[in-house]
């Protein structure tokens, strides 16, 4: 049972993790665009910095899931 959950888990972080991926780089784009404003661009720095620690904290655990259902 504890192997089918960690599966679940596993898909379920990988899914999370590419979305935050995916949020990461849009918000990179907006803080490189020249034609939005200071603020937006600086908040959207800041978003681009957490979402890339979000996709890196739901790869690990996605990893640790992984190897949790295949022992």
């Amino acid at each position: 049972m504890d192997t089918i959950k960690n599966a679940g888990n596993f898909v379920a972080d990988k899914v999370q993790g590419a979305t935050s991926g995916a949020s990461k780089e849009a918000n990179k784009e907006v803080a490189k665009d020249s034609n939005a404003g200071v603020g937006t661009r600086l908040q959207a720095a800041g978003d681009a910095i957490s979402d890339k620690t979000s996709e890196k904290k739901h790869d690990a655990s996605a990893e640790a899931n992984k190897q949790k259902a295949t022992h």
